[in-house]
């Protein structure tokens, strides 16, 4: 936190210069040197760097808008995504919220959700000991670990992974085994998806990065998550694709590749 206090600090002192400049300015300044860029070289290396600086942006946008919500990035409040858990979790439901982070979701189920239990667990310490500190419903714990190792022994009706499944380099291994501890009647999942921006084949035929995250495996087309949700053991009773993603409701299949006889 000192340290985080000294960069900041530093980064103001360096910066008040850029003060003396209207706002406006600043944004010729900045556009100037974009368009004077983009001028160097061959139109795919210009292309590679304005992306690179797109990137950039977004990282910046990403940190000020976490600052502007307090914490908690206002994608949740804009996008209700809360909201197509929320509906699609019955009362009196376990659930468990893999890759839970600081806990924003696992709130909303809470609070929201009648009569129901549940369970986040995230590897992260930092961001666990977020989700620990807040202000916690009774109906609510955190549990830090790897969720194919550190769970407690129990069984969930409906299982969470939101903007997890892709940070997993072997994804179908992965819900298989989590499929065959956790046994949910339902799994919940919201992943981007690659076919929400020309920029993304873009990326792909500069050959670069395109992925929103650097610590995604994949972002996937349609046609992988059915792939793979299919090679998993699952199968998507609904998907809707909004705001970029995919927001699939799933249910496990049997060994025979039949949906259980079980009331969700």
């Amino acid at each position: 936190m000192r340290m985080r206090t000294l960069l900041l600090a530093s980064i103001r002192i360096l910066s008040w210069p850029l003060y003396l400049i209207p706002a406006r300015g600043r944004l010729g300044l900045i556009k100037g040197l974009m368009v004077l860029d983009s001028r160097v070289g061959q139109p795919k290396d210009a292309l590679r760097r304005q992306f690179q600086v797109l990137d950039m942006a977004d990282k910046v946008i990403s940190e000020r808008a976490m600052v502007y919500g307090d914490g908690i990035h206002p994608k949740h409040r804009l996008t209700r995504y809360h909201d197509f858990f929320v509906e699609n979790i019955a009362p009196k439901s376990t659930v468990l919220d893999v890759g839970c982070g600081y806990g924003a979701l696992a709130r909303s189920i809470a609070t929201r959700v009648e009569g129901v239990r549940v369970t986040g667990i995230d590897s992260d310490t930092p961001r666990l000991t977020q989700a620990r500190e807040a202000n916690n419903p009774d109906n609510l714990e955190f549990v830090l670990g790897d969720a194919l190792q550190d769970l407690p022994p129990a069984k969930w009706d409906v299982m969470v992974l939101s903007n997890v499944w892709e940070h997993i380099a072997h994804r179908v291994e992965f819900m298989r085994g989590l499929l065959a501890k956790v046994q949910p009647k339902k799994v919940l999942i919201r992943v981007p998806v690659f076919e929400r921006s020309w920029h993304l084949p873009m990326r792909k035929e500069l050959g670069i990065g395109y992925f929103s995250d650097s610590t995604h495996f994949i972002e996937h087309t349609l046609a992988e998550f059915a792939d793979e949700t299919a090679q998993a053991g699952l199968k998507v009773e609904s998907q809707d694709i909004r705001w970029g993603e995919i927001w699939a409701v799933c249910v496990p299949l049997t060994a025979s590749g039949d949906v259980p006889s079980v009331d969700t």
